[in-house]
């Protein structure tokens, strides 16, 4: 029997692809591993292109594979993803002692190399990688939005919805085999069946997942502040299951900077859906990512970014200095004038600040009764996350118990708070 080992790197819809591909391998018996540091027969790397880091990281595995192979550990090296995808032809160049390179979408193709037919009754199915209480459900691929900072849609190409009964069919599979959480992701979900159905079917796609015996938690990402559908707020008040939590991606708050970043969404329209999100759901947890020192970003620029971070108190966030990407509008139209020490002092400016309202919120909710998903072990006690917290990315809540299990909910009491993470006993009520 053949092995398999698949390193996936980067985002999580790169776990989705690899678990996908990982269905359609077990089905033919192959032996099947997840680990950066296994030697197998085969070895395949599903690779991130998107930023500098997360592309040196991607070679740097690549090279680190090709050592043993020449050292007689693996037999063939395929790389897949949007690396790939996106430098193919240098990567053959550089790097001849792989096998074969296929591009983002190119699953299909790496199984026609290892001869095996596509089994299209196991397209809903998946070898999970998560942890098995949690599981990611990728509504759609690739993006047709024209931000000037993001190459994702050179990469990943036009915008495609997995259809609504495709996905009911996987999230089921994925919940009879042990998820009580579900991620919806996307590069865009508030562009979610536009091409299928001609409007946006997300809220629709929520009442057809409530019903899923065993589902407990789904979690939304990535919903564009453009063509936010509102109706999704309707969902999280009637729907049980669907948490009180949202991943929209504000950037910024600067009009002129806006502009620039081919956002097409204003400053005003940015503060006014804030102030909707929360007075529709009032204790929805928002998280958000933003970039500082973009093209066009002044001190005038920067500091509404700051008055808008703390205006808008964020529960979550990220933030990312630019870099000029080959392939994007900015890295073709615009110069990148703003030096990497501003941009580091104006990341570190905003996340102190986040910081200070973390606490903030964090210290609010002692006292308080949460129901909380445990996670993991860990030495002295559990770690779990409420409803207001995504896995692997936002806060969680430490449990000094002995006996929980990982998988289930406890109602938990929180003791104690910092800056990012929570202290909590199992209530007695």
């Amino acid at each position: 029997m053949q092995s398999i080992n698949i390193i996936t790197l980067g985002c999580s819809k790169n776990t989705v692809d690899s678990e996908h591909l990982a269905r359609q391998l077990a089905a033919m018996n192959y032996a099947l591993y997840f680990d950066s540091e296994k030697y197998t027969d085969v070895v395949i790397i599903n690779t991130c292109g998107f930023i500098h880091d997360a592309k040196q990281e991607s070679i740097d595995t690549i090279l680190h594979a090709v050592q043993a192979k020449e050292a007689g550990k693996i037999k063939k090296l395929y790389v897949i993803g949007c690396l790939s995808q996106r430098y193919a032809d240098d990567l053959r160049a550089e790097i001849p002692e792989v096998d074969a390179f296929f591009g983002a979408r190119g699953f299909n193709d790496i199984l026609q190399e290892l001869k095996i037919e596509q089994k299209n009754e196991l397209l809903q199915e998946r070898v999970v990688t998560t942890p098995k209480h949690l599981a990611y459900l990728k509504l759609a691929e690739g993006c047709n939005r024209t931000c000037a900072f993001c190459a994702i849609p050179s990469i990943r190409g036009n915008y495609t919805s997995e259809p609504i009964e495709n996905l009911v069919k996987e999230a089921t599979f994925l919940v009879q085999n042990g998820a009580k959480e579900l991620s919806l992701i996307a590069q865009d979900l508030s562009f979610f069946g536009y091409d299928l159905y001609k409007r946006n079917v997300l809220a629709e796609l929520l009442e057809k997942l409530q019903p899923i015996n065993g589902l407990e938690w789904i979690r939304l990402h990535y919903l564009y502040p453009n063509n936010f559908p509102k109706e999704v707020l309707d969902s999280m008040n009637q729907l049980s299951k669907v948490c009180h939590y949202i991943d929209i991606p504000f950037q910024h708050a600067s009009d002129k900077v806006l502009t620039k970043m081919r956002r097409f969404f204003s400053e005003k329209e940015t503060f006014a859906l804030m102030e909707e999100l929360k007075a529709k759901v009032p204790d929805i947890a928002i998280r958000t990512t933003l970039i500082v020192g973009h093209p066009g970003e002044t001190e005038k620029e920067f500091q509404k970014l700051v008055d808008f971070v703390q205006q808008a108190e964020f529960d979550r966030l990220g933030v990312f200095t630019y870099s000029h990407e080959e392939g994007t509008y900015a890295g073709e139209h615009y110069k990148d004038t703003i030096p990497e020490h501003v941009k580091q002092e104006r990341q570190e400016i905003i996340m102190n600040l986040q910081q200070q309202i973390s606490l903030k919120k964090n210290t609010e909710k002692v006292g308080k009764t949460f129901s909380v998903l445990i996670d993991r072990k860990e030495s002295d006690g559990f770690v779990g996350r409420t409803q207001y917290d995504a896995y692997e990315v936002d806060n969680e809540v430490f449990i000094p118990e002995k006996k929980l299990h990982i998988g289930e909910f406890y109602p938990v009491t929180i003791t104690e708070a910092d800056t990012y993470d929570l202290v909590g006993c199992i209530s007695k009520k």
